[in-house]
């Protein structure tokens, strides 16, 4: 079956993320696949983040540069929510293409599982927002885009994030209001994107002052420097995404396992870092799947 031809499965989470937001501070660890989507369920995550980023780094084995193509995003969503019913939320990047693209990329990845899509105003293809050398599409391109995305959705409680790179492309003044024409457009949350003081987080709070949800991004050597999620909805950030912080982590323990294996030519040296056979199969609910199986014999 096709990504496009996916029949419509939203999360059967109780609450939907409207209605997380509004009551409270939402925090969403990234996730890449199945797997770490259910780890992060598991941990007790109810709202997790699809990040693009993440996706080229494991799938691709690429830095984020807009190598990432709606087809592999959407199939990899659909297995995530095959396996959680976590609130998702899906780093749309630009939408792949014009407003007509965006509507496309909407309507797949809303059928495939998303509760929210984010949608930023870089040109095609872009780059990580904490990137150098960044280029942006105008302000009124986004606002077709954000218009268009709002069309093309089916449920009203699927949300659109509205996410701008302007401050290091034009400057603070001119990311506020690109976001708030992106707020007049109807977008639903407003994400500006890579601060780089804790002033400007501050500032970004503070001049928007819309009673719309605000994004904080937390990457782990980026520009923006990091804080807690606790300490960010203190500030007025409702929503706190880590998109790529288990990638990092993950990278660094692979790193580490590859050269003791090559070092050792065995695992032994590393067996307190790693999950036995059964460990990992009862992480992954085997025996629930085998009782599962016997119904049906």
């Amino acid at each position: 079956m096709s990504v496009s031809n996916v029949p419509h499965r939203p999360s059967t989470n109780s609450r939907s993320l409207g209605e997380k937001l509004s009551n409270g501070g939402v925090i969403a660890p990234g996730v890449f696949d199945a797997l770490t989507a259910h780890l992060a369920s598991s941990a007790g995550f109810d709202t997790l983040y699809l990040s693009g980023a993440a996706v080229a780094y494991t799938r691709l084995g690429r830095p984020d540069i807009g190598l990432v193509s709606i087809s592999e995003l959407a199939d990899t969503l659909t297995l995530i929510r095959d396996r959680v019913d976590s609130s998702i939320i899906v780093d749309g990047d630009t939408g792949f293409g014009n407003a007509i693209n965006v509507q496309r990329s909407i309507r797949t990845l809303e059928r495939a599982g998303a509760n929210a899509v984010q949608l930023e105003d870089q040109t095609f293809p872009k780059r990580c927002g904490h990137l150098k050398d960044k280029a942006l599409v105008s302000a009124s391109e986004m606002v077709g885009k954000v218009k268009a995305a709002l069309d093309a959705r089916r449920d009203p409680n699927m949300l659109i994030i509205a996410r701008t790179d302007a401050i290091a492309v034009e400057g603070f003044e001119r990311a506020i209001e690109r976001a708030q024409l992106y707020a007049e457009a109807g977008a639903d949350i407003l994400f500006v994107e890579a601060p780089p003081s804790q002033d400007e987080l501050a500032r970004i709070v503070k001049n928007l002052a819309t009673p719309l949800p605000l994004l904080a991004n937390m990457v782990e050597g980026g520009r923006t420097p990091i804080q807690s999620a606790e300490d960010l909805h203190a500030l007025g950030f409702k929503l706190v995404i880590f998109p790529g912080g288990i990638v990092r982590a993950l990278a660094l323990q692979a790193q580490d396992f590859y050269q003791s294996l090559r070092t050792n030519g065995q695992t032994n040296a590393f067996r307190s870092r790693m999950l036995d056979f059964d460990g990992l199969n009862s992480i992954l609910g085997l025996q629930e799947l085998l009782d599962q199986s016997n119904i049906y014999k």
